[in-house]
């Protein structure tokens, strides 16, 4: 693993932040087979995608968290719904345009770490309601919140502590634009107690989710599911 961010200190070349991921051989993606005790062939039917480990698989993580979000975005700016207002869509179109920063630069971390970027992986936002502003904000500021818990949660799991320098530039615009989000549907909620604890021990401070609880929620919009397995737990 690196044991510096030299190699995140050139600035990206905006052209990268829009350019087409190439095919990547879905290595991760494995149909297990195999033959039981009778010598019947047997398969597993549901194929799992894997992120890998340490902190490889934990920058991997962060990365497919940050390919929905961008994939999110645009699918409402592709279609955005008849009463979006003008203002709605320049405040998205800022938002999707800093997920993709957030992912080209998760990425190039994969890519200087020598680690397999996970970049076989398909949304479905059909489950959720983005035909109207109430549904498309509800949504955004879901899947912020999400992703502010997610990486509070595993900043603590990476063994290299220079990541946490990448994790801390992402995560803080994070938490602005589910800031946004919750203002935009309620006014003054930016801070409320669905992201902040209001008493006990950690009152005050923004919530964490542990990684197989984020994989649980992200799962609900994968075409083919990810795996926790092989990633560190504490």
């Amino acid at each position: 693993m690196p044991n510096s961010f030299s190699a995140f200190d050139r600035p990206l070349r905006r052209r990268s932040f829009f350019r087409v991921a190439g095919a990547a051989a879905a290595a991760s993606t494995l149909l297990l087979s195999g033959c039981d005790d009778s010598g019947t062939t047997t398969s597993n039917p549901d194929p799992v995608l894997t992120l890998g480990s340490a902190d490889a698989g934990l920058l991997n993580y962060a990365y497919v968290l940050e390919q929905l979000e961008t994939a999110f975005y645009k699918r409402v700016l592709d279609t955005p719904p008849a009463d979006l207002s003008a203002e709605d869509k320049d405040l998205l179109t800022q938002i999707y345009q800093h997920e993709i920063v957030h992912r080209e630069f998760l990425l190039k971390a994969l890519q200087t770490a020598s680690a397999t970027p996970l970049n076989t992986v398909e949304f479905s936002f059909t489950s959720l309601t983005l035909t109207t502003r109430a549904g498309v904000l509800t949504a955004a500021r879901m899947f912020e919140d999400l992703v502010v818990a997610a990486y509070n949660g595993a900043a603590k799991l990476f063994a290299d502590a220079t990541y946490l320098l990448l994790l801390g530039k992402i995560v803080s615009v994070e938490a602005r634009h589910a800031a946004l989000l919750h203002d935009l549907l309620q006014p003054g909620s930016f801070a409320d107690a669905t992201v902040v604890d209001a008493s006990g021990a950690f009152a005050g401070l923004e919530r964490s989710l542990t990684v197989s609880e984020v994989i649980t929620e992200v799962n609900k919009f994968l075409v083919i599911k990810i795996s926790a397995a092989g990633l560190p737990t504490s």
